[in-house]
């Protein structure tokens, strides 16, 4: 993206793993087609897996949740925090009735800057961008807790870590998945070819830790 003036103020990049719930924050875009409109709350909770888009094509984020108003025409809208730094980009809101139509509640999901920025930098150097890839398929009828194997991606990180097919994912890096969806979010939050722990309840009953380098995909396919 190209813009043809010169000597343009550019926002200060902040650092999203720096936020606190509660952190004072400003939601900047055009919600209904009200250009330059600026809307204020605070973060009210953090890593908030959400799930946008159409079956098949769905977008993970592992969102900055906030209450300041976001309405329709604030995506990709700033999120700043009380110093005016960028702290998130805005992205979907959840509402209780469907359509375009729908106002804010009070819900509204920032990506964090720190994924953005990875991603935006990636593009910037190479033309395109990539995600983690744990290697594996998910159970979509199974509603225990976690969120479990049916089956591996031959050659993938998982399959060389070891985790065996049937095994259910409980945490990552610590932090406790106790959804399918928590699970995708928490490795889409990662960085391709980094090393994370993945805490699993094997086949046979086991509690069982195993340390995993995530792989890599163009951002484009599932």
């Amino acid at each position: 993206l190209q813009i043809q003036m010169g000597n343009l103020p550019v926002v200060a990049l902040g650092d999203s793993s720096k936020v606190s719930v509660g952190d004072p924050v400003l939601a900047i875009g055009s919600p209904l087609g009200l250009a330059s409109t600026v809307t204020s709350g605070i973060v009210s909770s953090l890593n908030r897996p959400v799930t946008t888009g159409t079956a098949g094509a769905e977008s993970y984020v592992n969102a900055i949740q906030t209450d300041a108003a976001i309405n329709p025409g604030n995506s990709g809208g700033a999120l700043v925090d009380s110093q005016g730094r960028l702290i998130g980009v805005n992205s979907a809101i959840a509402t209780l009735t469907s359509g375009s139509s729908s106002g804010s509640i009070g819900l509204g999901f920032p990506i964090p800057i720190n994924e953005a920025k990875r991603i935006i930098d990636e593009i910037i150097e190479t033309g395109k961008s990539t995600r983690p890839v744990l290697g594996v398929f998910f159970d979509p009828a199974y509603t225990g807790v976690g969120a479990r194997i049916t089956r591996l991606s031959s050659g993938e990180a998982a399959e060389k870590a070891g985790i065996p097919a049937g095994s259910i994912i409980t945490a990552i890096n610590g932090v406790k998945t106790p959804t399918t969806e928590s699970a995708i979010v928490r490795i889409r939050s990662m960085v391709p070819g980094a090393t994370i722990t993945v805490t699993v309840t094997l086949p046979t009953g086991e509690e069982k830790t195993f340390k995993v380098v995530l792989g890599s995909t163009p951002s484009s396919t599932n």
